[in-house]
């Protein structure tokens, strides 16, 4: 167990330390051109980049850069894996790390692993589409899912979904299903639209922003400027979090000498650090505070929503003595909190993945809907919802359909400007992600198509996902670098893993959407590997194989031609003649002209639902996962150092912790179970183990714990929020065996 030495804080000059460090190991030249080039950033959906410059956002701002857009440049810009590497086992391969593996260097052959082997051996290109297209069209469509991360464009996202659904499948999905699915749902079903309510020069002008269940100093650096400045003006900026991040506390910006002087700005001015799975209790807590107070934008909800009323019966209902026993938060507090929030003229809401983590994700959701209707917070300027998006695209690939299920109009749309026919959903269904994998455990999937991403990682209960993958016959990869998820799961199946060009290396200019609904032009053009490929280019000669090679079979025949989609430029006046809002996608590559998607922010009170009006939502507040058995409510979380699942840097720099098999817990926790200085711990759920693990003492409330993703996965089963199919990566029930050097004593 180790404890920190003094008080961390976010950013400051360890970060510009790192930045410089890491721009010396991959050259001023090649970090200059990627870092300023006209390409969107590749880190996080606040977005930067496109037309106005790498390092500049839709209001100019300058530079706009951040420590997770020079990780993600850093692993982009390496010489190519030599091919010495592929020589060994896999089991060797197995061994390494993932922070290893990441910098082995970027893949520039195409690899294939025979069912049979344990090796992989570089291939051409031309066998290993060949290869993948032979396999595919023996597979009938509902034997197959195609699988999309949020780092791709929305050119490639359209092109695969499309040639899936032509295949003959909806098996159609994408990594939101792992993060933000709760909130499409959530807020689909509150106010008619999945996305965020606010624009970026809406959080200029906002006295007061929530953060509920996001880190965004480490996930979204960016983000923390906006609260700071919220905070300068004299605003609010209310952290609600079980763990006390050091980077929510006190942030030093790197491009103020001002902040990094005083060592540090504070950020948070009030912060709720409520028990894991609470999240209602804590939402319905402020809004008690709100009605007792006659802080009800009465007007606003008269005219503009639905079933309020027995909202106000339920909150009336719910008992202080209930809210203060699920949250551990006492009432004086919610009364401080809710009191800020009844003052606030605008007030933003924004949210990361501890609201959708949940078995009870969506309702997380409604509940910070319910709380800004109750003010009138919502349809208006400077205020509203805004959901914090992990990947530069991961919207994007949701709004060009990579989706189980495609909107009505948009399945007209399509069948109409190309003249094809879709799969029924009656026939095809669509399988979300975590069905997918459920699927291929029964038997029932033959081949997948994995772009970008690494689903094996991703998914929870790790030792079960590890062998439902390898059930799968075929699996093929496009991908920039090797990851965990192209060495587990083919042990006893066939694997192809094709080399794709990174989003600032692409032929053709292709386009991204922010968690702002903004939409981006990325040039491309920078060359560094003499033989990657477009992913676009990929998809298209893998379709006309796949179709050729259906010929003659009883599989239906197609007659669209996919070699019209080469040009990119095609594919986009496609989605702008088919996807509503995206009309201005047409011409973005001619006239230069970045846009928000129409109809999506929210600055007058026009409600996309049946009714026309934003709908209270009621549900009751869950019970705590944690029982007799299983004492402790985990939850996992992301370092410093890493980006999704991709780790950067071992070192968590934030948290003080410098390796990743490490448990959080309070000082009150390790002393009553009697942890010394060299003791490791078990940690066990009903699904897996963690063995050995390292205690570092940290800022959260009692019988709650932190580990490390995808660490933790080995910890979660696959229980998730039935309305969205979001596993519940952070409602996870263990125990504590503590190991010291002559006996192992269970805690309960």
């Amino acid at each position: 167990m180790r404890e920190k030495a003094k008080t961390a804080i976010g950013g400051g000059a360890k970060k510009i330390l790192y930045t410089l460090k890491t721009v010396k190991r991959i050259g001023l030249r090649e970090s200059a051109k990627a870092l300023t080039a006209k390409n969107t950033c590749k880190a996080c959906g606040l977005g930067m980049g496109g037309q106005n410059g790498g390092m500049t956002n839709e209001q100019g701002d300058f530079p706009a850069v951040c420590n997770k857009s020079v990780q993600a440049q850093s692993t982009d810009i390496q010489q190519p894996i030599p091919e010495e590497i592929f020589a060994y086992n896999l089991s060797d391969l197995q061994d390494l790390s993932a922070h290893e593996l990441e910098h082995l260097g970027r893949l520039n052959t195409p690899l294939f692993k025979a069912k049979n082997s344990d090796k992989f051996v570089p291939i051409t290109w031309d066998w290993g589409i060949r290869r993948a297209a032979e396999q595919f069209a023996k597979t009938p469509a509902e034997r197959s899912f195609f699988y999309s991360s949020g780092r791709s464009s929305n050119e490639a996202g359209f092109v695969l979904q499309l040639l899936a659904r032509l295949y003959g499948t909806n098996n159609v999905n994408n990594c939101s299903y792992y993060c933000h699915q709760a909130t499409g749902v959530g807020l689909s079903k509150t106010i008619g639209t999945g996305t965020s309510t606010v624009e970026l020069a809406d959080l200029d002008g906002c006295d007061c922003i929530f953060v509920i269940g996001a880190n965004p100093a480490s996930n979204h650096p960016r983000f923390v400027h906006k609260l700071q400045a919220c905070r300068a003006r004299g605003g609010s900026v209310i952290i609600i979090n079980p763990a006390k991040e050091p980077g929510l506390v006190r942030f030093a910006l790197p491009k103020s000498p001002k902040s990094l002087i005083i060592g540090g700005d504070e950020i948070a001015s009030h912060y709720l650090q409520p028990h894991i799975g609470s999240d209602i209790g804590v939402l319905k807590g402020i809004a008690k505070v709100v009605i007792e107070g006659g802080g009800v934008s009465k007007e606003f909800v008269r005219q503009y929503t639905k079933d309020y009323e027995p909202f106000l019966v339920d909150i009336k209902s719910t008992s202080w003595s209930e809210i203060e026993t699920i949250t551990g938060i006492p009432q004086s507090e919610f009364e401080l909190i809710g009191n800020i929030y009844q003052r606030s003229k605008n007030t933003v809401f924004a949210w990361g993945m501890g609201i959708t983590h949940h078995r009870h994700g969506v309702e997380n959701v409604e509940y910070i809907s319910n709380l800004a209707l109750l003010r009138g917070m919502i349809a208006k300027q400077y205020a509203g919802l805004l959901p914090l998006r992990g990947h530069s695209n991961v919207q994007g690939i949701g709004t060009i359909g990579v989706k189980p299920v495609l909107a009505n109009d948009v399945i007209k749309n399509l069948e109409r400007e190309l003249g094809v026919s879709l799969p029924d959903l009656e026939r095809s269904p669509g399988l979300d992600t975590l069905a997918s994998i459920e699927a291929a455990d029964r038997g029932e999937i033959d081949a997948a198509l994995l772009m970008g991403g690494n689903l094996f990682q991703a998914t929870p209960n790790t030792s079960w996902a590890e062998k439902a993958l390898d059930k799968i016959a075929l699996k093929v990869h496009l991908t920039t670098t090797l990851n965990k998820g192209h060495l587990h799961g083919i042990g006893n199946s066939e694997s192809i893993i094709l080399p794709v060009a990174a989003r600032d290396e692409e032929f053709q200019s292709t386009t991204q959407e922010s968690m702002f609904n903004y939409v981006r032009l990325s040039d491309g053009g920078i060359h560094r590997l003499d033989n990657v490929r477009s992913e676009v280019d990929v998809l298209t000669h893998f379709a006309q194989h796949l179709f050729h090679f259906r010929q003659g079979s009883d599989a239906k025949e197609i007659s669209f031609d996919f070699s019209a989609f080469r040009k990119h430029s095609s594919i986009r006046k496609t989605i702008a003649a088919v996807v509503p809002g995206m009309e201005d996608l047409k011409s973005i590559d001619v006239a230069k002209k970045e846009f928000h998607i129409n109809n999506r922010i929210m600055h007058s009170p026009v409600f996309k639902t049946t009714s026309g009006k934003a709908h209270f939502r009621v549900h009751p507040v869950p019970k705590s996962t944690s029982s007799e058995t299983y004492p402790f409510r985990l939850m996992s979380v992301r370092s410093e150092g890493q980006f999704n699942s991709i780790i950067y840097e071992e070192k968590d720099s934030y948290r003080s912790i410098d390796k990743r098999w490490v448990v959080m817990m309070n000082k009150k926790e390790i002393s009553n179970l009697g942890i010394g200085k060299d003791d490791t711990v078990d940690l066990v759920s009903a699904y897996g183990e963690m063995g050995a693990v390292s205690v570092h003492a940290f800022d959260i409330p009692d019988g709650d714990l932190m580990v490390y993703y995808p660490e933790a996965n080995a910890l979660i089963g696959r229980d998730r929020d039935e309305e969205s199919k979001t596993p519940a990566f952070k409602s996870v029930a263990v125990k504590i065996e503590v190991t010291s050097k002559d006996t192992k004593v269970e805690n309960e």
